[in-house]
């Protein structure tokens, strides 16, 4: 009896911690800027000795466990009860792994947003000023194709960059940056479609090999915009395009590409066609993404989108997966300085 009693404390609990309302102040106050940079500090220094993703070594520690005890369990009281008792240790650990989730990352889901925390108007966003950025990214690409093709990507230089765009968004020790890593999991993020994920465990970054010189900037920014807490797609989005704007050719190449997709996909398909067209440069590389993208598969590509959006609407993020694109708002809607420095309230 004792046992079920603390597991139903633990759910209980847990489940009490994902659905009461914490003020958003309170959690950015206490938690986004105090308790989490020390636990990140912490973790992702220890995790990037690690040359392997300890994701893998967690998942496969937890599986090998399970199994070993159900079956000792049959040995001892027969398959069906031992199917019972290891079903309330699976919704245990469920519950631990939430609480211990929430702790280590995810309750940077309930920050105040960036548009609190910027010079921000939803007034600005408007069909021209989506239009605008469209246009603006077309000519980045097509002047900046031959230079950015030339050079090769630093991740040194890309991580300097990052603090930078970070220290115009806030206060504090800088970010330990993670190592980008490669996982066991890779042949699942290419049937997914899936350029990278932050580990909200070990707070380790992991990104699909297959991803092309020119995403990279973006992808580990993005990663990296995890690590620094921003756990809402859109601003890991934003601070990544902000870090890629203050690089080099094939960093702010690789910004602008990320931006061309958001704006396009954010316009009617009746106000695509006033976007001024790529040159064949540029539309050589939509056409090596689109074909990436094609040698995934659509079964586990649809199932992998369906469980992110209940993953994310879960965490309070109403968008869903459409959240990625929703950074489009914040370029358009935040006012900025010189070389795309945000204005903050």
């Amino acid at each position: 009896m004792r046992g079920h009693a603390g597991t139903i404390l633990l759910v209980v609990g847990a489940v009490v911690c994902a659905i009461a309302p914490v003020p958003p102040q309170l959690v950015e106050r206490v938690y986004s800027q105090r308790m989490y940079p020390s636990v990140q500090q912490v973790l992702t220094r220890a995790t990037n000795v690690v040359p392997i993703a300890l994701l893998d070594i967690g998942v496969a520690v937890l599986s090998i466990a399970l199994i070993v005890v159900l079956v000792r369990r049959t040995h001892r009281v027969g398959f069906r009860r031992a199917g019972g008792h290891t079903l309330v240790t699976v919704v245990r650990l469920c519950a631990v792994l939430y609480l211990a989730f929430l702790v280590l990352w995810g309750l940077n889901y309930r920050r105040v947003p960036l548009e609190e925390k910027l010079d921000y108007q939803p007034g600005r966003i408007t069909r021209d000023a989506v239009l605008q950025l469209a246009n603006r990214a077309v000519a980045a690409l097509n002047s900046g194709y031959a230079e950015a093709h030339a050079a090769r990507v630093d991740l040194r230089e890309l991580s300097y960059h990052f603090w930078d765009a970070e220290s115009k968004l806030k206060t504090g020790t800088p970010t330990v940056l993670g190592v980008p890593k490669r996982s066991l999991l890779t042949f699942y993020f290419r049937r997914a479609a899936i350029d990278g994920m932050t580990d909200p465990v070990f707070l380790e970054i992991i990104v699909n090999p297959d991803v092309l010189d020119i995403e990279r900037p973006m992808v580990v920014a993005h990663e990296w915009g995890h690590l620094a807490g921003y756990a809402n797609e859109a601003e890991a989005n934003f601070i990544a395009w902000l870090t890629c704007m203050r690089g080099d050719a094939i960093l702010r190449y690789s910004g602008w590409f990320s931006a061309y997709e958001h704006a396009v996909r954010a316009l009617s398909r009746q106000d695509r066609s006033a976007v001024t067209p790529l040159d064949a440069g540029p539309r050589e590389d939509l056409r090596a993404m689109a074909a990436r993208y094609a040698r995934s598969s659509p079964v586990v590509r649809k199932a992998a989108q369906d469980v992110y959006d209940e993953y994310l609407r879960a965490n309070r993020v109403a968008e869903g997966i459409a959240s990625y694109d929703a950074v489009v708002r914040l370029m358009v809607g935040t006012r900025f300085d010189a070389e795309w420095i945000p204005v903050r309230r």
